[in-house]
This record gives C-alpha cells, structure tokens and sequence, in this order.
C-alpha cells in the first residue's frame, strides 16, 4: 500500500456540473494512489467523467464510490455509479455505438465500456441504473 495515502472507498455526490469535475477528481486522485499508469489513469478518468455525466444528466444525479481492489495479482480501482432515476429501457440500443438521446456524439457507454477493463450495468426501468467499471494495473 502506499504510505499515507488512505486507499478506502470515497464517496461523491453527483447533483451538479461541479460534482462531475469532483468525481474527475477523486478518480485520478485513488488512481495515482493506486500506481495505475498514467494511460490508464487517463482512460478510466475519461470513463468516469462520461457516466458521473450521465448520472446528472439521465438518472437526475446519484453518486460514486471510488474504490482500490486487489485481486491477488493486481491491483485496480473500481467506480460504482448508482442513480435512482428513470433507468434505460433499452439497454442493447444504449450500449451500441453512435447511440445518443442526448445530441451528443453517442460513444457515452459504448466508449465507457472500451475503456475499463470490467464493466457492469444493471438496470431497471422506473428504479435507476447501477454501472460498475474497474481498471486493473498492467
């Protein structure tokens, strides 16, 4: 572990533009604690900002927690999203490529899901959505 840095899970609020800047944050703060390498930090900083985004824009807000996890061999960081709004109704269509609800450039999920290396979504309609992604060192 690295001395002096407290690798336990945080948590974030997400209910603001400024919340996602604080996730970015948080993220690229545990993942140099967690000697991820900067490529790595970048893309699982990158994928953070895109669905802490989506937390605040189509879940209505939510929150992350931001996590260190060892699997024996590696270590990583996991980001759990969790929101309690309207869910995705048609989780296919949202994970495909070029999909957008949102007039923006559509790589949302899709380009969250390629840049972790494990990712998770459960979902139900009227409930929220859950994302789960983690990055493992190299």
């Amino acid at each position: 572990m690295t001395a002096g840095v407290d690798l336990g899970p945080k948590e974030q609020a997400i209910g603001s533009d400024e919340d996602v800047v604080r996730v970015r944050q948080l993220v690229r703060t545990v993942a140099v604690a967690a000697k991820l390498s900067l490529v790595d930090q970048t893309k699982l900083v990158t994928a953070a900002s895109e669905l802490a985004r989506n937390t605040l824009i189509y879940g209505g807000g939510g929150g992350a927690e931001v996590t260190v996890v060892e699997d024996g061999r590696r270590r990583g960081v996991r980001v759990v999203f969790a929101d309690t709004g309207p869910g995705i109704p048609d989780l296919d269509l949202a994970l495909t490529d070029g999909y957008t609800t949102g007039g923006g450039l559509g790589l949302g999920l899709s380009g969250a899901r390629r840049l972790v290396d494990d990712f998770d979504i459960q979902t139900v309609v009227g409930e929220g959505t859950r994302i789960t992604v983690t990055k493992w060192s190299r």
